[in-house]
């Protein structure tokens, strides 16, 4: 009787232990799911191939991204899209994705320096490179005992998907985290407000089409804080995560390509390129540019005072490596025999700091002029613009360069309309090949510096090495002469 008694109680034991671990399995499930708020500290159990991973403690503010299949790009009728954003079929696996975009107090904690614009702990960094981003992605791992992600060899870096540390998100991760099951061009399901994310709240979406008409916007024109803001800003998407719109773009691994058509599971985007892809739109950007699918880039070792950064963790382990092999050159210039400065200008703002430049330099100087002249009227020429950026228009130019092989270096020069470049400007990009050719943009603007204007050049001349740009408001001012000078010797131009 005892011996029975003693074998009853042993298998209620087990069971109350069976029962007890099954509970604490669905809260550790719930808290990693819940994106109400801050994640918990959680360890997660797996199976033993996946213990590498798992058996790490996710960090605070992180949310896990249950994985799924969803379409990546835009559909053809959404306004304002890019023939870029093909739409096709992706399936991501789970990851942990940082609620916040990465603060400048965290980074300086772990590289010693901030280099960001705009100065605050809780400010995201911004103003670093994607070479910056993957390097603290492994300072940081490293300084937590994890696995660094990538290996850097100079402009080449590799990513060993098994390893356990901090990385970027790729391109198609960001965008299903972004979405967070929206199918609309902002994941608020709204056009979207200067009250719903930190950007240009002076052109809400659609304003292109309706400047003149402004009661027929969804959301009217809201504030322009021209600063970046606080990472916990705003309401969270519903993932948990914030500031995906606006505040500051945020690296992604993927080199710029074009979308394949066909399915992908996990993709990583193309071996090699010349740029890098950003996602999600800045402080300065129009809200064309903030959509879930818009795409933009800049070469791998440049940074900017509008992009960020936003870590990720496997939440599985990966199998192999992903090779990125920088097709971008160096360049540089000895003597300015070789340089073009090439300028299309309305009002007269651009060709004055085009005559500064050539004051400077004694470079060649050449006017980009249009067969058929926009109208000199400022009302005209705001709705001509649009228009054509719009259908991608491309104006026929009037006067043509005949002996572009005897330039290495292309000082280009613009007004920033509607947040990117004139489309005389695109003619000129398509006209000429700048392969092995070093362009320096300048841009004339009013509020926005360079808009999307270095991702449209980007994208236009992928074989040119893109140097250090110039943003002027207006006509520049009194100090016009020696921001030149110093923007000249950045970029290693003889200049007086």
């Amino acid at each position: 009787m005892k011996h029975l008694t003693a074998l009853l109680m042993a298998a209620v034991l087990v069971l109350g232990m069976s029962a007890c671990g099954r509970s604490e399995q669905k809260e550790d499930t719930a808290n990693m799911q819940n994106t109400e708020g801050e994640a918990e500290n959680v360890t997660v159990s797996a199976s033993p191939e996946e213990n590498e991973v798992s058996m790490m403690e996710i960090p605070e503010r992180f949310v896990l991204i249950e994985g799924g299949t969803f379409q990546m790009g835009s559909p053809e009728n959404e306004s304002w899209r890019s023939d870029d954003e093909t739409q096709h079929t992706v399936t991501v696996s789970n990851f942990y994705m940082s609620q916040y975009e990465l603060t400048q107090e965290e980074y300086e904690k772990v590289m010693g320096n901030n280099p960001s614009n705009f100065s605050g702990s809780d400010l995201p960094v911004e103003n670093i490179s994607w070479l910056d981003a993957v390097s603290y992605c492994n300072a940081r791992s490293e300084s937590e005992g994890r696995t660094p992600v990538y290996t850097i060899d100079g402009q080449n870096v590799s990513w060993n998907r098994s390893a356990n540390g901090y990385r970027l998100p790729t391109e198609a991760e960001w965008e299903y985290a972004c979405r967070a099951g929206t199918v609309t061009p902002f994941n608020t399901e709204t056009s979207i407000s200067a009250e719903e994310a930190n950007y240009y709240g002076h052109y809400p979406y659609m304003i292109e089409d309706n400047y003149f008409s402004q009661g027929n916007l969804d959301t009217q024109p809201g504030e322009y804080r021209q600063t970046t803001v606080a990472v916990n800003s705003f309401a969270p998407n519903a993932f948990g995560l914030y500031n995906t719109h606006g505040n500051v773009g945020e690296w992604v691994w993927d080199y710029y390509g074009e979308y394949p058509k066909t399915e992908e599971t996990d993709p990583a985007g193309p071996d090699s390129g010349t740029l890098r892809v950003y996602r999600g739109g800045g402080w300065n950007d129009f809200a064309k540019n903030m959509r879930s699918a818009y795409r933009a880039t800049l070469a791998q070792d440049k940074g900017s005072f509008n992009i960020g950064m936003r870590l990720v963790l496997n939440a599985v382990a990966g199998s192999g490596s992903v090779t990125g092999t920088a097709l971008q050159q160096d360049y540089g210039a000895s003597d300015n025999e070789n340089v073009l400065i090439a300028y299309f200008s309305w009002g007269g703002n651009t060709a004055g700091i085009a005559g500064e430049i050539q004051r400077q330099t004694g470079a060649d100087l050449f006017e980009i002029t249009p067969v058929n002249p926009y109208s000199n009227d400022y009302n005209t020429v705001l709705d001509e613009a649009q228009r054509d950026q719009n259908e991608q228009a491309r104006p026929e130019l009037a006067n043509h360069i005949e002996n572009m092989e005897d330039y290495d270096v292309i000082i280009l020069g613009y007004p920033n309309w509607w947040a990117s470049i004139p489309m005389p400007i695109a003619s000129f990009l398509e006209e000429y090949d700048f392969e092995g050719k070093t362009i320096i943009p300048f841009c004339s603007h009013g509020g926005g510096r360079f808009g999307q204007s270095l991702t449209a050049i980007a994208k236009l001349a992928p074989d040119a090495v893109m140097g250090e740009a110039l943003s002027v408001h207006y006509s520049g001012g009194a100090t016009l002469n020696e921001e030149i000078s110093q923007w000249l010797d950045t970029n290693g131009m003889v200049h007086e």
